[in-house]
């Protein structure tokens, strides 16, 4: 069993502690193991404790397992969360629909120690394998930082999250300038080099926080930051692509590699919708393209008009 595997960690909900008792003896040492005993004192537990995998008996009085579980599957934090339902019904038809409900497996009591473990390590492994399969799907594949697939993902959750707690974020748009000219001029091989240097410079330069970098596609990158600090992020995302010195004759711009960025302010994200909120950061970004490149047309919060830094 791998070491991922073997720090997994579990929750165990039943409202028998003799049958908690009997889990974790099974399981003792090889885990990190969490218990609940009625299904609402396990969704609380989910708000800050993210189990690899739940343990959870059918047979509890007022909230069951399987309300339990839809409770589970309708969380937005839990769902992907695998469950096992450990029970002494063997009738076809409560299994039936436990899988209907969600649920990945069952373990009938009497509890057989090596069945547990056997069921548990199974079931760890494929959610291993299932996200590192999802993780992939959101990594581009040529840079190594995330992808649009990522980006969009990320920012509805800040979206959601800003709004619930009151707070900013400030998205950009970037492109690099002349692009099509620097992949005619030093090929596409070359092209692909600069993007990959590019992406590791951002990557490396907004680490903070939640601060996330995501390729937005072809060569435009697109950056979620913490709404604060609003020039000085656009002078450094700028400041960052000129210090790579890559080389780049053909470009109007400068005869070094550079980008255009539309940047903006968001300090109550729950007056505009997300997509308006990215159109107008686009139309920053052209903005910042027409009157030269090379520089980010930033939209403050109150700002009168637009700010061009260079």
């Amino acid at each position: 069993m791998g070491e991922s595997v073997a720090k997994a960690k579990i929750l165990i909900v039943d409202d028998e502690p003799v049958n908690i008792h009997v889990l974790s003896e099974a399981l003792q040492g090889a885990h990190e193991l969490r218990f609940a005993t009625s299904g609402p004192q396990a969704m609380k537990l989910l708000d800050s404790y993210r189990p690899d995998l739940i343990l959870l008996d059918v047979v509890m009085p007022d909230c069951d397992g399987y309300q339990t579980l839809e409770m589970i599957q309708s969380s937005p934090t839990a769902a992907d969360i695998p469950v096992i339902f450990v029970t002494a019904m063997s009738e076809i038809d409560d299994e039936e629909k436990g899988f209907a409900l969600g649920a990945v497996d069952y373990i009938t009591k009497p509890i057989s120690a090596p069945i547990v473990r056997a069921r548990v390590r199974i079931h760890l492994q494929l959610k291993q394998q299932r996200d590192l399969l999802e993780r992939s799907a959101l990594i581009d594949g040529l840079t190594n930082i995330a992808n649009r697939r990522s980006f969009d993902q990320a920012l509805s959750r800040r979206w959601r999250a800003a709004q619930r707690q009151g707070t900013g974020i400030m998205l950009m748009l970037m492109d690099i300038d002349h692009f099509k000219q620097y992949n005619d001029h030093y090929g596409h091989g070359a092209g692909d080099d600069c993007l990959r240097q590019v992406a590791h410079a951002l990557d490396q330069a907004f680490t903070r926080g939640e601060d996330l970098v995501a390729r937005y596609g072809g060569e435009e990158f697109a950056l979620i930051l913490a709404a604060d600090a609003a020039r000085d992020q656009a002078a450094r995302l700028l400041s960052v692509i000129t210090e790579l010195q890559i080389e780049h004759l053909h470009s109007s711009a400068a005869k070094v590699v550079t980008a255009s960025v539309g940047a903006r302010e968001f300090p109550r994200p729950g007056e505009m919708e997300i997509a308006d909120a990215l159109k107008s950061v686009d139309e920053l970004l052209y903005q910042a393209k027409q009157a030269g490149r090379n520089r980010c047309a930033l939209q403050l919060e109150g700002a009168l008009g637009i700010e061009m830094i260079c």
